[in-house]
């Protein structure tokens, strides 16, 4: 495994962080509330991890990343990324998810399907998503339970997260309807 070296950087959504080695891009952290805790979160995954500054490449991927918090319609699946180390059925699964563009939503039963392992792999999908090692490069926000429920997410700020970077890409989420309509008497 190849040696990997990081950066936080400051965004309009908090402080992010970027880590790489000489294939790519190994771990995006998304916004926390502070460089220190956002450096916490990736030397927890990457304790051999060293701070360093960021070459031409990674240095693109902040960039967009930056203008992705600003409301900026950016496209990150032109980033290069070393996912040594995951399972190949969460490898095919973040192929197909980079392929889900800029405002727009699918579920973890509709990518399941997608890959031909039929709607009881949305667990599996749902794993995969968990596991994200680079979010909003693959952009596992973009993933929504069955119905166009919000989901889990298991980034900083959890559900309401999710939903900030989804408003940000114009998709609105409706509120779940009442559990009983009221009668008209």
């Amino acid at each position: 495994m190849a040696a990997s070296q990081y950066h936080v950087f400051e965004t309009a959504g908090g402080y992010c962080g970027i880590a790489w080695n000489s294939v790519g891009v190994v771990r995006f952290q998304l916004p926390t509330r502070s460089a220190e805790a956002t450096e916490r979160n990736l030397l927890r995954r990457m304790p051999d991890a060293e701070r360093a500054a960021p070459p031409t490449a990674v240095n693109e991927a902040i960039t967009a990343a930056k203008r992705y918090f600003n409301g900026e319609e950016i496209d990150f699946s032109d980033i290069r990324l070393d996912l040594e180390g995951q399972d190949e059925f969460f490898k095919r699964v973040y192929a197909a998810l980079r392929r889900v563009g800029w405002g727009h939503t699918t579920t973890y039963g509709t990518l399941a399907k997608e890959l031909g392992a039929g709607p009881q792999a949305a667990r599996d999908v749902g794993q995969a998503m968990a596991r994200n090692p680079v979010p909003l490069i693959i952009p596992c926000h973009r993933v929504l339970a069955a119905g166009g429920r919000v989901g889990g997410f298991s980034a900083p700020g959890g559900a309401t997260a999710k939903v900030h970077m989804l408003e940000l890409e114009g998709v609105h989420l409706a509120p779940p309807e009442p559990a009983q309509q009221s009668l008209a008497l």
